[in-house]
């Protein structure tokens, strides 16, 4: 993509239930206040941390950029709820290295100065955009950024999820539950459930069955973003949780729609960040002491 127009405010969201990250802050928002960038503060973590803050809503609007600080999913809770204003995001990772917040603490002054003359990539991240159509003909729209996934809401209980692409019936998924990822996304659960990796930047669903209870050889499916999917639960009861963040109870004759949105996200990146370096550091691979 092109580089930004302007660098000269920056909207700011920390990790949640954590008021010990004032001092980190304080130390991000005065390296951001020396080279020239105003800082706003979300109203939530301002009243977290006793500082003075403006609605979340304000922020966006205000904001050339937006920051989390924190961890990936305080990154990826940014993302989702500031889509609609489609200004870029970096993640500044209070913790360990993640797969989205890739700027340390310490390296938040040198990728300042590098900001500031150009020196950075932003990557545009699929997103996906679907809703619910309930039963009574209600309809819940919602926008997520790593995965939506139907489960049962209790351990240890399965569910039927029939699935259709583009209106035909293609399978259907006794088990677990099912995830439908994004490429930004094949990191998370869906790796876990042994979906594959795929590059960030490709335009692609993942569907993966968790745990399928049959015989019959249920692997996942890679299908091009311009598909829509279609889902039902059938006889068991069943949630649907959008990025691990938001859950919605589907009950049968519900219909999850789910497509690629039209504009991705956007995440802002230093120039040299490598995926498959962040994938070798983070999965350990060919580390022969894992």
């Amino acid at each position: 993509m092109t580089q930004m127009a302007q660098l000269k405010k920056a909207g700011f969201v920390l990790k949640p239930d954590a008021p010990e990250i004032r001092p980190v802050y304080e130390q991000i928002r005065d390296a951001f206040e020396s080279r020239g960038i105003a800082v706003l503060l979300s109203e939530k973590s301002a009243n977290m941390t006793g500082l003075e803050g403006i609605a979340f809503e304000s922020m966006c609007e205000e904001a050339d950029f937006l920051v989390s600080i924190g961890g990936d999913g305080t990154l990826l809770s940014l993302v989702r709820r500031s889509y609609g204003y489609h200004k870029p995001v970096v993640g500044i990772n209070a913790g360990n290295l993640g797969f989205l917040a890739d700027i340390t603490i310490e390296e938040t002054g040198t990728f300042l100065d590098r900001l500031l003359v150009g020196d950075y990539r932003i990557d545009d991240r699929m997103m996906i955009e679907g809703y619910i159509r309930k039963k009574s003909g209600s309809k819940i729209s919602f926008f997520a950024f790593n995965d939506v996934v139907i489960t049962s809401p209790e351990p240890s209980k399965m569910v039927k999820v029939n699935a259709s692409i583009d209106g035909e019936r293609f399978n259907s998924y006794t088990g677990d539950g099912l995830i439908i990822s994004t490429p930004t996304g094949s990191t998370a659960y869906n790796l876990s459930a042994g979906g594959p990796i795929l590059y960030p930047l490709t335009q692609a669903f993942i569907i993966t069955p968790v745990l399928a209870h049959s015989l019959a050889n249920q692997r996942p499916l890679v299908v091009p973003a311009d598909f829509g999917i279609e889902l039902d639960a059938e006889k068991y009861r069943a949630i649907a949780s959008i990025d691990g963040q938001e859950v919605y109870e589907l009950e049968e004759g519900d219909v999850l729609y789910i497509a690629g949105a039209k504009k991705g996200a956007t995440l802002i990146h230093r120039k040299e960040h490598n995926y498959f370096s962040v994938l070798r550091e983070k999965l350990h691979w060919g580390d022969r002491n894992w």
